[in-house]
């Protein structure tokens, strides 16, 4: 009977995990599609409350560069304002999803008129429970 009990309350903990995982699975997931459609849409708004204050962009020999550039969040944002980027209309397609506490990773496809990004976003989830990107990693295709 113990052993019955000890297994349903297993199988419990379980599913609620399972749960939760997904929620934020969702919640991670929501956060991406709301940064590409900002971007898409030069909103700096928009931008400005999914961005954490530690936001780059990390780019690893883009443009026929041979070196690493980073690109702060201030720079993004006047970038996304002046237009120079953004302003596309981008598919986004979300590969993978990974959570580790209140961090998570994902692997990224947006692909528009202009180009094809794959990225690696990494999104931190602050005291008030909401996600925000704090890198982008993208390569052109």
């Amino acid at each position: 009977m113990r052993t019955t009990i000890v297994i349903g309350l297993f199988g419990l903990l379980l599913t609620n995990c399972s749960m939760a995982q997904k929620a934020e699975k969702e919640a991670v997931r929501k956060t991406i599609i709301a940064f590409a459609q900002a971007g898409d849409n030069n909103d700096v708004g928009k931008l400005t409350e999914l961005l954490d204050e530690n936001y780059r962009v990390v780019m690893n020999r883009l443009f026929g560069s041979k070196e690493v550039a980073i690109v702060p969040r201030s720079v993004y944002l006047d970038k996304i304002r002046s237009k120079e980027w953004g302003g596309d209309e981008r598919k986004t397609d979300i590969q993978m999803i990974t959570i580790n506490g209140t961090t998570a990773q994902a692997l990224v496809t947006m692909k528009g008129k202009k180009s094809t990004f794959v990225s690696l976003l990494t999104l931190v989830k602050g005291l008030a429970d909401q996600w925000k990107l704090v890198s982008d990693v993208p390569m052109i295709q």
